[in-house]
């Protein structure tokens, strides 16, 4: 039915920005500090490790999304290629994924608010998520719009940063941490400080860093030109991880000493402060703010788009396909919303443990839909070897590069595993995939009954 079909008003612009945006969060702003306490300058060669990895499985995706014009996400196409059962699961992973995502950033919007005005975090948590909710609820444009300038904001900043260690640089300027210069790499207990172990350890918050950048597949229903923009926005992603990551995080390590950083502390502020810009805590805080509430916009985009292509697929509700006069999926955006608002509430009582414990799962969960993807692709394959082979938008190095990816994956789980902190979350997390394949086999018998007695 025509009032049923998403509506494709996401412009090359906005794309563009959806996917740096993706690519652009707390990970960065926020996760980097605590990932450079672990490896040290080393930290640059894990963000690129999982940056290039990240690119083949959004190749892999591209190509997959543009092979048949009636995906709209990569649930569909794990329901071609492995079978309902996965989708299910994979659907309802990644909206589980973005749940807890936007629970965490929601409250990170409460306690930024706290800068400026002394109030319980909840209050601010809540009126943010009443503000999207009610600006997702209008169009998809205005979706697109919110996260263009959102993204400008942080786009904006790393450039800023960029610009003045640069100047920095080249002058050989003094702080109080020392002198700026890209000895500081390597001055200070060398490149790898803490060893390789201190290295491995750090891979999991890089990974979380990255979270977000397969928004552009969860965004190809509602764009307008997927045949160019989604290759377009994935292609720009490798420039994107080299200046956004990489070059952020060399002239953070060349102006600040690895050593001088707090794993508290955001980097990028620490950075500002140096340099002598009094506001700099301000400004920082400001963009964090927006890159919380960034990352929380995106979550309920894409959860609601999940519930409706699972909706649509006949593995939940038929009410979260009902789309509003403004064609967007208004049921699956209220559940998304009501149970963030639950979770932002809960994760107030234990706020130090439930980020940690929620960021973990988060990246678990988000490797289970990468592999997916990778899997999928393989199958693709092998099955449509005439589709891959006329495929304008082919993911290169198949099937080497998949199988590569998902080694890395497993032994980013496996760090996971030897790592005490993060070791109570990844033994938690197999009990949500047991739920789903609970619940899908209660749900294929139910059918099974009804098709019996009809």
């Amino acid at each position: 039915m025509a009032q049923q079909e998403l509506k494709r008003d996401l412009k090359n612009r906005h794309v563009q920005l959806i996917a740096i945006g993706g690519t652009i969060g707390t990970g960065l702003f926020l996760g980097s500090g605590k990932a450079i306490q672990l490896a040290g300058p080393s930290i640059i060669l894990a963000y690129l490790i999982v940056g290039i990895a990240v690119f083949f499985v959004m190749r892999a995706l591209g190509e997959l999304l543009l092979s048949k014009a009636g995906y709209q996400s990569f649930t569909d196409i794990a329901e071609d290629y492995l079978g309902p059962r996965a989708a299910f699961v994979t659907g309802w992973t990644y909206w589980f994924c973005w749940i807890m995502v936007a629970m965490a950033d929601v409250i990170a919007v409460g306690l930024y608010v706290q800068y400026w005005l002394d109030i319980p975090q909840w209050i601010p948590a809540i009126i943010c998520l009443i503000i999207l909710l009610g600006l997702n609820l209008l169009t998809v444009k205005l979706f697109g719009e919110l996260e263009f300038w959102f993204a400008l904001i942080k786009v904006i900043t790393i450039l800023v940063l960029i610009g003045i260690g640069v100047i920095l640089l080249v002058m050989g300027f003094k702080t109080d941490a020392g002198t700026v210069s890209i000895q500081n790499l390597w001055e200070h207990g060398g490149f790898f400080p803490n060893g390789i172990s201190g290295f491995l350890l750090s891979f999991q918050m890089v990974l979380f860093a990255y979270v977000g950048v397969e928004l552009v597949g969860v965004s190809a229903a509602e764009t307008s030109n997927p045949e160019k923009n989604i290759p377009s926005a994935i292609n720009k992603i490798p420039a994107r991880i080299l200046f956004f990551y990489v070059g952020a995080l060399i002239i953070l390590l060349c102006v600040n000493p690895w050593t001088e950083l707090n794993a508290a502390e955001s980097p990028f502020v620490k950075t500002f402060s140096l340099v002598g810009i009094p506001i700099a805590a301000g400004i920082i805080n400001f963009v964090v703010l927006t890159s919380a509430a960034s990352a929380c916009n995106s979550g309920m985009f894409s959860t609601s788009r999940i519930l409706f292509n699972l909706g649509k697929n006949d593995q939940a509700p038929s009410n979260f396909t009902k789309l509003n006069k403004n064609h967007v999926p208004s049921n699956a955006l209220w559940v998304s919303a009501l149970v963030v608002s639950v979770g932002a509430l809960l994760s107030k009582l234990i706020p130090e443990q439930a980020f940690g414990i929620v960021t973990t799962i988060s990246a678990i969960c988000f490797i289970w839909v990468w592999g997916v993807i990778l899997i999928c692709h393989l199958r693709y394959k092998k099955k449509q070897p005439k589709l891959h082979e006329k495929s304008t938008f082919k993911a290169p190095f198949t099937p080497f590069v998949n199988y590569a990816v998902l080694a890395l994956f497993a032994a980013i789980l496996i760090i996971m595993l030897v790592a005490e902190e993060t070791r109570p979350a990844l033994l938690l997390t197999p009990l949500w995939f047991i739920l789903l394949f609970i619940l899908y086999s209660n749900r294929r018998k139910k059918e099974k009954n009804i098709r019996i007695s009809a």
